[in-house]
C-alpha cells in the first residue's frame, strides 16, 4: 500500500506541471482564435472549406475556424474527404504524445458510404472497424430454416453454435413464443409530498385513455400498453410500455411519453417537476431485476427435444450428463454466485454477436442476454429436452443500424430486414436470436459435458500456421461442425 501511494505522489507530482502546460498552451491558442479570423477577414483571405486545401482546413480546425465535429457540413458532404482529413488531425495529436506516425493507418475508412451514417450513426468518424462475419445454422426454427449470421472475432464460437444449431435441425427444430412485447420507458417526477404522488398517479390510472391517446399521437406505430408506478417518497417513477411494431422502439418510446407527460403538466391538478426523462426504472444497457420480472422488448421463450442419438454422435455426450451439467452449472452456480438472469453458460456470446451482425445495439446485451436455461432428460431418459427463457430481448427490423448495407444484408439473410408484410420482423429476430442461444448452449453444455471445452478452444482460437490447417479443417469434420 506504501508502494502504491508513492507512485500515486509520483503520477500528481509528474501530472501537474504538464496539465498546467497543456492549459497554458490550450489558453494562448484559443485566445489567437478570434485575432487571426479576424486578420484574415480584412485581408480577404476568408475562402470556404470546400475550396480550401486539405493542409488549409486542418489549420482552420486548428484555429477554431472550422469545427472537427462538422467537417462533413463544412466540406458540402463530401465525406471521405471529411474523414481522410479528420484522421489526419488526429494522427498529428498523437504524434505529440506517442512517438509514431500514421497509428490509423491500419483502420480502414476508403470505400465506405459515410452518407449512411452521418448525423444517424456515429460522430466524429475516423473510419470503419471491420469484423468477420460467420454464419450458425442451419437452424430450423417455427418451421423456417434460417442461416444466422453471427460478427465476433472470438474463434470457437460460431463453430459451436453452428453444432447446437445442427443438433436442433436434426431433431426437428425449435419452437418459439413470444409472451410479451412492450418497449419501456421510466421517467422520474418530482411532486410536493408522497401523498401528493400517489393522488397523482391515481388521476393517470382514472384518466388513462386520454394520456394513451396523447402518446400515441406521436407516431403511427407507438402503441401504449400501461403505465406502472413505482414510489420513493415524493418521486414517482412511471414506467410507460409501448409496443413498438418493427422498431426497437427506444426513440419512439421516448417521443411518446415527452407529449404525454407534456399533457399531464398542462391539465393534471398536480405541480411536479420531471427530473428526467429516464429514471433508471425502465432499465436501459444496465442489469436491472425489473426487466427480469416484467420483461422489457421482446419476451421470448423456446424449446426443443435432443434425440438422443443426436446427443452421443453429434454433441459427443449424453442426455443425462448434459441435464446435470446444466443443472450444476447454471442453475446451482448462478444461485450460489447470486445470479439473476444469469442462468446460462454463455447467452451473451450468441446475442452480442447476433446483434453486431443484425445492425442492434450491441450495449443492450445487458439485459437482452438474461436467459434462464432448463435441460431434463425424458422419455426414460432417452433424449433431451432444453429451453431457454429471455424476457429481454431488445431488437427491431427498422431505423438505427439496421438501415446500414451490410447490416441489412444479415437481416435479409433471414428474411426480416424490414417490417415485413405483418409487421411481425422484429418478433421473427428475437425469435431466432433466443433459438440460437438455446444452441449454443447445448454445444457449450456438451462441450462441458465431455471435457472438450479446452480442446476446442485450442483448436479452434490459436491462429495455426497455414500447415496446420489441413489437419484443423479433418478435426472439424469428424467433429461435424
Amino acid at each position: 500500500m506504501l508502494g502504491l501511494g508513492l507512485a500515486r505522489v509520483a503520477v500528481r507530482a509528474w501530472a501537474q506541471p504538464v496539465a498546467a502546460a497543456v492549459t497554458a498552451s490550450a489558453s494562448a491558442a484559443f485566445s489567437s482564435q478570434a485575432a487571426v479570423a479576424a486578420e484574415k477577414a480584412a485581408a480577404g483571405e476568408a475562402k470556404r472549406p470546400v475550396d480550401m486545401t486539405d493542409e488549409e482546413i486542418m489549420e482552420a480546425v486548428v484555429n477554431g475556424e472550422v469545427k472537427f465535429f462538422d467537417l462533413e457540413n463544412e466540406l458540402e458532404q463530401d465525406y471521405e474527404r471529411a474523414v481522410r482529413i479528420r484522421r489526419r488531425i488526429v494522427d498529428d495529436q498523437i504524434s505529440t504524445f506517442v512517438d509514431a506516425k500514421d497509428t490509423l493507418a491500419d483502420l480502414p475508412y476508403k470505400g465506405f458510404d459515410y452518407s449512411n451514417i452521418h448525423g444517424r450513426c456515429a460522430e466524429n468518424v475516423v473510419g470503419y472497424m471491420p469484423i468477420p462475419v460467420g454464419v450458425a445454422g442451419p437452424l430450423l426454427v417455427d418451421g423456417t430454416v434460417y442461416q444466422v449470421p453471427m460478427a465476433t472475432t472470438e474463434g470457437a464460437l460460431i463453430a459451436s453454435t453452428a453444432r447446437g444449431c445442427k443438433a436442433i435441425t436434426l431433431s426437428g427444430g425449435a419452437t418459439t413464443a413470444i409472451t410479451k412485447d412492450a418497449m419501456t420507458r421510466a421517467p422520474v417526477l418530482r411532486l410536493e409530498s408522497l401523498s401528493e404522488a400517489t393522488k397523482f398517479v391515481e388521476y393517470i390510472e382514472r384518466n388513462f385513455e386520454e394520456v394513451r391517446a396523447q402518446f400515441e399521437s406521436t407516431s403511427r406505430f407507438a402503441k401504449l400498453v400501461s403505465i406502472d408506478a413505482r414510489f420513493a417518497g415524493n418521486l414517482v417513477y412511471l414506467r410507460f410500455a409501448c409496443k413498438p411494431g418493427a422498431a426497437m422502439g427506444m426513440n419512439m418510446t421516448g417521443k411518446g411519453v415527452e407529449k404525454a407527460l407534456a399533457h399531464l403538466s398542462e391539465n393534471a391538478p398536480f405541480d411536479f417537476d420531471v427530473m428526467a426523462l429516464s429514471g433508471n426504472v425502465c432499465t436501459d444497457k444496465k442489469f436491472a431485476a425489473i426487466n427480469w420480472v416484467e420483461g422489457r422488448g421482446k419476451s421470448v421463450s423456446a424449446d426443443a427435444v435432443i434425440k438422443g442419438d443426436v446427443v452421443r454422435t453429434l454433441l459427443k455426450s449424453s442426455v443425462k450428463s448434459m441435464a446435470y451439467v446444466n443443472y450444476c452449472k447454471n442453475l446451482v452456480g448462478s444461485a450460489v454466485a447470486g445470479s439473476i438472469g444469469g442462468q446460462n453458460a454463455h447467452a451473451s456470446n450468441i446475442v452480442t454477436a447476433a446483434f453486431i451482425a443484425a445492425g442492434q445495439d450491441p450495449a443492450q446485451n445487458v439485459e437482452s442476454s438474461a436467459c434462464l436455461v432448463t435441460m431434463e432428460d425424458i422419455n426414460d431418459g432417452q433424449d433431451l429436452y432444453v429451453s431457454v427463457n429471455m424476457p429481454s430481448i431488445e431488437v427491431g427490423t427498422i431505423g438505427g443500424g439496421t438501415t446500414l448495407p451490410a447490416q441489412s444484408a444479415c437481416l435479409k439473410m433471414m428474411g426480416v430486414h424490414g417490417s415485413g408484410e405483418d409487421g411481425n420482423n422484429a418478433q421473427r429476430l428475437a425469435s431466432i436470436v433466443a433459438a440460437t442461444v438455446m444452441a449454443g448452449e447445448l454445444s457449450l453444455c456438451a462441450a462441458l459435458s465431455s471435457g472438450h471445452l479446452m480442446s476446442g478452444h485450442m483448436k479452434l482460437n490459436r491462429g495455426p500456421g497455414r500447415r496446420d490447417h489441413d489437419r484443423l479443417a479433418g478435426v472439424a469434420e469428424k467433429a461435424n461442425l
